[in-house]
């Protein structure tokens, strides 16, 4: 079982679901499967990781906000009980080698440190394999990258063409590589979370090369074609219609006096 989590990715940034960015891969296994368009994403990662990987309430799993906001208050508190069991606990019992790669995004900051307990790393949570970052986000040329339970440097640098995603995937293919060597029916799990969509935005040249000019005619004419493609696609009816936006009217006054600002802004910054 493959489990993918992209950050910050909107329901129409997938060609499945109407973007007119290329996503081949998704939209062939969409093709062959099925395409939900009901998913409580909570609006924060460390919140639907939690919902994600417990199948529980976020803040039954005490995780009401990001890591870096927790508070003292129940449901809050960013320490997952284990009442809320994760995943793979779930499945390693009856058989399922279980890896994780990518973002973590669930432990206390105070515990992100050599020095720290691991009950609350992803493998003190019942993975059995972790490739990854911990934080909310890391540089996707020079990342924070921790293996199993020890930090360690990016196997490339950022000259010999290094992107943090590409370096996830290639681990988590070789995570169940490993595996199919030794045993080629033991199930597995494997959840897949990329850094790329969330900040920092670090995109190699070719990509940005790729889609030069694309989005130029703004992000109002994009959202309403793809409505109209998510459409014809019968993923909405016919009848869905896109949220007002919502448009600040300013005198012409007022409009002059903030141009003069940023300008003598300009000049003395």
């Amino acid at each position: 079982m493959l489990v993918v989590l992209l950050d910050d990715v909107g329901f129409a940034q997938f060609g499945c679901f109407g973007s007119d960015i290329a996503t081949p891969t998704f939209d062939r296994l969409a093709a062959g499967g099925l395409r939900y368009a009901n998913f409580h994403t909570t609006a924060l990662c460390s919140p639907t990781r939690a919902c994600v990987l417990t199948g529980r309430n976020h803040h039954t799993c005490g995780m009401g906000r990001i890591m870096e906001l927790a508070s003292g208050f129940p449901g809050y508190d960013a320490r997952i009980p284990r009442s809320c069991g994760f995943l793979p606990e779930m499945l390693t019992p009856h058989g399922y080698a279980a890896y994780a790669v990518g973002k973590w995004h669930l432990t206390p900051e105070e515990e992100l440190h050599l020095g720290a307990r691991r009950d609350r790393w992803p493998l003190g949570r019942g993975f059995e394999r972790f490739y990854g970052f911990f934080g909310g986000e890391t540089h996707q040329f020079v990342p924070a990258l921790v293996h199993d339970s020890h930090f360690v440097d990016p196997p490339r640098s950022y000259d010999d063409g290094y992107h943090l995603t590409e370096d996830l995937v290639d681990r988590a293919i070789e995570y169940l590589d490993d595996l199919r060597h030794v045993d080629v029916d033991k199930p597995w799990l494997l959840y897949l979370a990329t850094g790329a969509c969330h900040s920092p935005h670090q995109v190699p040249r070719e990509w940005i090369d790729r889609y030069r000019g694309r989005f130029d005619p703004g992000w109002d004419r994009w959202r309403d074609a793809a409505l109209r493609r998510q459409i014809a696609s019968g993923l909405l009816p016919a009848h869905t219609a896109l949220s007002p936006r919502r448009v600040r009217c300013i005198s012409d006054a007022v409009r002059g006096q903030i141009h003069a600002d940023r300008l003598t802004r300009r000049v003395t910054c």
